[in-house]
């Protein structure tokens, strides 16, 4: 693929999804999947450093996925250790930055721990940021942005009047990525066709690339795929 595609995206968010799936075809249990889907991972963040992209943002645990089986939900939980583990090395290689996006609060502490080691040891980094959602769900994140703009308004310090979309976008957890936080486009494997209640603020524009390959099965030639198919599309933000 060309490195010098014009059209790269600044920002790819990708819901990562058919990693049960991939396990059950192979006769394996679930979590066999998502320890395939992390290795998967490692491949395209490296892949999408390389092409330029400045932000990929990946949907590693919603807030509707507590009601998993138990076992299958510690092991979701417990999959940043392994990435961190294995991985921080290159990451720093590769000059990316980990920050992440959901309510830490009712993560285990273990892995509350882990993301703020995998944050501090890349915090100087000045490459792509891999921004992973982590017990993020988006109509809590827009609940959330609405309170905290409702108490600024009851303590006085905010006219209604005054509140627009750049005060919405500022109080969403994904504001800290400045004029890249609306992803250009967002990537589903495994064929299902929905958002799952992910960025749906941010993705109010962009392209979406729904593909059948299960997420462990997505390598970096299907991810240049996406990314060309991206190029040939022309955006117009509801405009002519």
């Amino acid at each position: 693929m060309n490195h010098d595609l014009e059209k790269i995206p600044k920002h790819v968010a990708i819901i990562m999804d058919g990693n049960g799936r991939w396990a059950k075809k192979r006769m394996m249990p679930r979590v066999f999947g998502h320890r395939k889907g992390v290795e998967t991972l490692k491949e395209i963040v490296i892949r999408a450093n390389e092409l330029g992209i400045k932000i990929l943002t990946v949907y590693a645990f919603s807030t509707e996925n507590w009601s998993r089986p138990e076992d299958e939900v510690n092991f979701l939980l417990n999959l940043p250790k392994d990435f961190f583990d294995s991985f921080l090395p290159q990451l720093n290689k590769n000059n990316v930055k980990v920050d992440y996006i959901g309510d830490a609060n009712r993560l285990p502490e273990e892995t509350q721990a882990i993301m703020q080691e995998g944050l501090a040891q890349t915090s100087k980094n000045t490459g792509m940021i891999l921004n992973i959602a982590l017990n993020y769900g988006s109509r809590q994140e827009i609940t959330q942005a609405v309170q905290l703009i409702a108490t600024k308004v009851a303590q006085g310090e905010l006219m209604p009047n005054a509140i627009d979309e750049e005060l919405i976008d500022a109080h969403l957890m994904t504001h800290f990525l400045g004029e890249y936080s609306a992803p250009d486009l967002m990537i589903r494997t495994s064929g299902e066709l929905r958002l799952s209640n992910f960025l749906l603020w941010q993705l109010a524009y962009s392209e979406f690339y729904f593909t059948d390959i299960l997420w462990p099965d997505f390598k970096p030639e299907q991810f240049d795929e996406a990314i060309i198919e991206y190029s040939k599309r022309k955006r117009r933000f509801g405009k002519v």
